[in-house]
């Protein structure tokens, strides 16, 4: 039974690799090799010229910077307006809380592209098209529930003795909030920075529809730009995938640990 187990622990570890591993092996062919028939499992003539290429090439550097500035900053603004909005809804009871609380879950998987059309015209409107401010909004909007979701979870795992503590000792509710929750509940705001970041970071359809200035583009924007309109550089566009992953990667490595304890944390009572 443990074998079993392993096995198909070992095999769905192996199926979610594979398509990263093919990415890779993409970025290192050459020519010949990307378009050879039946397509070849090891490059026959293994090249770096494709990360060369993409590294060499000043557009995706600039959306690299472009992709850290709208992300960052998503995040920056979703983490302090979440925990603020999350932390009454965890400790405060009334009427509706529920309601309130599906509300927020709703709107993190309402479809963007059904409100891309109505989300135009009003940036339009604002003069705000073309502007970092109009990608950091929208994708801050679709953030805020999701991570409000998740901080209200932890939130409501820590006790509230805690807090009387302090308000005994003359805190208030902000000084509470800041010296005494917040540091208790790091590892659910890690995980929840984390979450965001990467959905920020992958965010694709408002950047493109927004931003006109190819010097404003994001770098998920910029990779299908190696696609022409009679050819497509496939071996450039699986290169700038692999580059632009490794600090998601190195992201999660980092912060594993931390990851893990936030994720579980807020659905384990004690």
């Amino acid at each position: 039974m443990k074998m079993a187990r392993r096995l198909t622990l070992l095999s769905l570890a192996v199926w979610s690799v594979l398509p990263i591993l093919w990415v890779f092996k993409m970025s290192i062919s050459d020519r010949l090799d990307l378009f050879s028939t039946p397509p070849v499992l090891v490059p026959h003539h293994p090249t770096a010229s494709h990360y060369a290429a993409v590294l060499g090439d000043s557009t995706f550097r600039a959306g690299v910077l472009n992709s850290l500035l709208i992300a960052g900053t998503t995040t920056l603004i979703s983490m302090t307006l979440g925990s603020l909005a999350a932390y009454p809804l965890a400790r405060l009871r009334f009427r509706g809380r529920t309601l309130v609380l599906i509300g927020f879950l709703a709107m993190a998987y309402f479809p963007s592209v059904a409100i891309i059309a109505p989300l135009f015209k009003q940036l339009r409107t604002a003069e705000l098209l073309d502007t970092y401010v109009a990608v950091i909004a929208v994708d801050t909007a679709f953030a805020l529930p999701l991570s409000v979701w998740i901080m209200v979870a932890f939130f409501r795992k820590l006790p509230f003795e805690l807090e009387e503590a302090a308000r005994i000792d003359g805190a208030g509710v902000l000084q509470t909030f800041r010296r005494v929750i917040l540091p208790l509940a790091v590892p659910g705001v890690v995980t929840t920075a984390i979450l965001t970041f990467v959905a920020a970071w992958n965010e694709f359809l408002f950047a493109n529809t927004f931003l006109f200035d190819q010097a404003r583009w994001p770098v998920t924007v910029v990779i299908p730009g190696y696609a022409g309109v009679h050819s497509v550089d496939y071996g450039a566009q699986a290169a700038a995938t692999i580059l632009v992953t490794i600090p998601l990667a190195l992201v999660v490595l980092v912060f594993q640990r931390r990851l893990v304890e936030g994720l579980t944390a807020g659905a384990l009572k004690s």
